[in-house]
This record gives C-alpha cells, structure tokens and sequence, in this order.
C-alpha cells in the first residue's frame, strides 16, 4: 500500500482542457475536509475527546453531509458526462440514507436523552454488560445505520457512483495523481468514521462487555477488560471495518433503482416505526438516561 501512496503522489496531474480549473483543483479537497473535520468530536475515552461539545450529534451529521459538495463539484467541473452522472448518482444516494441515518440517531438520541457522544456512551453502562448497550433494543435502528453509512460512503455494493462496467470511475474519472488519491482518501476516512460512530452509539464505545460481571483491580494492564477503555473501542472498530471489506467480497453490486428503493421504501419506513417504539420504551421507564 505504500508503495501505491508514493506512486498516486508523484504522478503528474492532469487537467481536461474543458473543466473549470479552480473548481477541478478544489473538489477534492471539499471531499476530504469534513471527513477529518468530523473527527474533531469523537472520543476515545472518557477524557480523551478533542471537542466535547454539547450538540456533537448534530455537528456529525452535518460533517456526513457535506462530503456529497465535493463529489458534485467534481462531477460538474470535469465536464464529462460520466462524471457528471456519477455526481448526480452520489448527491440521491446520500440524501436517501442521510435521512434514514438521521432518523436511527433520533432513536439513539431519545434513549440516551443528550446530542454529546460521550453521554451517549455513558448511557449504555450499566452491571449487565453489553446487555445494556443500545443495540438490543435499537437493534433496527442499528442495522440501518450501520447499512446506510456503507451506502452514504459509496462502499460496495452501493458504490454504483463509480461503476467501472457502467460509467468507468464516475465523478473520479478525470482526475490523476494525488487529486484522485484523495478522494481514495476521503472514502477510507469515511469508512472508518462510520466504524467508530457505530460502535459509540449501539455497542457501548470503550464500555466493556463485562462491565458489572467482574470486580477486581489487578494491573492497570489488565483491568481494561473489564473495566472498559479505548482498545475495547479499537476492537469494536475493526470488526466493523472488516465488515466493510466483507460486503465488498461477498455482495453483488446493486442497481441504482434497487438502492433508491432499499432507502425511501425500506429504511425509512422501519426507522419512523422503531422510532415510534422508542418514544413508548422510554415513556415506560425502558431506558434511565431518556427519562
């Protein structure tokens, strides 16, 4: 892999004659900016947080839907039809499972009862382990949002923005060198900020699965097992982005009526349903945070 960074690095870049030049050069760093934008609030621990702010719910979800800006403005100033129509296939696809990804938050935020992503964590806690994580009751919602955000990154089998059998490389296809390594960039970013929101919100974070099942102090080495901090995190991450690589090896690509009918006839109906559950279950006292 490093090897492809070097060589993606010092390629010559190549600008078509016909595109607007500022906006060509500016796509790709549009793409990649909210991606390590929306790192600013994620954390690690429960000290360990760049900014923890009191509304980081609804700064993510405006870093996520940002990244489709640049994707546009790609497609638009390379003056290619294959572009252009990839950029227009990415802009439907991530305003589809935008929504469906807000809604399964709205259901994480009803049961949490905050926007901050470590009250959030903080919620799930509790002596039944990972019992009292989000994802047994929100298990819906966790599908969908762990599904959408493969979609919203334009990872296989939703990646029908770049179809090499259909449109060569969609919005990418005129680009070259270290211009279109970041996009490449932007995306693995992406994928990985969605492994991590994943896990905050539905398994705990850096909460152990055996939190409340074992009681000891043995070696600060040792009691993070059981007493949770960030390699429970990195844990949790990895499994999710081996997810990722997964669904590409073992899924077919979908066509791009199947993807439209997948978010806005499946998704969202079965968010706006568990979050009308959701709003019962915390009425009823199901979650203590949400009270």
């Amino acid at each position: 892999p490093f090897s492809d960074v070097f060589k993606m690095l010092f390629k010559e870049l190549l600008i078509p004659s016909s595109a607007h030049k500022f906006l060509f050069r500016l796509a790709p760093v549009l793409a990649l900016a909210p991606a390590f934008a929306a790192w600013a609030v994620v954390p690690f621990d429960a000290r360990v947080v760049l900014s923890n702010a009191n509304a980081d719910l609804l700064y993510l979800l405006t870093m996520t839907s940002l990244r489709v800006y640049g994707v546009i403005l790609a497609g638009w100033a390379s003056n290619s039809k294959y572009a252009f129509l990839g950029a227009m296939r990415s802009a439907a696809q991530v305003v589809s499972y935008e929504i469906a990804m807000g809604f399964a938050l709205v259901g994480v935020l009803m049961a949490a009862g905050s926007l901050n992503l470590t009250d959030i964590v903080v919620a799930q806690s509790g002596n039944a382990g990972f019992f009292e994580w989000f994802w047994l009751p929100l298990l819906p919602l966790f599908v969908v949002y762990f599904v959408s955000g493969v979609a919203e990154t334009n990872r296989a089998p939703f990646d029908v923005v770049e179809g090499e059998s259909e449109i060569v490389a969609g919005h990418m296809v005129e680009y070259s060198g270290s211009q279109f390594s970041l996009f490449f960039l932007a995306e693995y970013a992406n994928m990985i900020l969605v492994s991590f929101l994943t896990a905050l919100f539905f398994l705990g974070g850096w909460l152990s699965p055996l939190q409340g099942w074992i009681v000891a102090d043995v070696s600060p080495f040792v009691d993070w097992v059981w007493k949770g901090g960030w390699p429970w995190l990195l844990i949790k991450v990895f499994v999710f982005a081996s997810l990722f690589i997964w669904f590409r090896a073992s899924f077919p690509r979908y066509r791009y009526d199947q993807i439209m009918r997948l978010g806005w006839k499946v998704f969202i109906p079965i968010t706006i349903a568990w979050i009308c559950a959701t709003a019962l279950l915390v009425h009823f006292g199901a979650f203590e945070a949400g009270q």
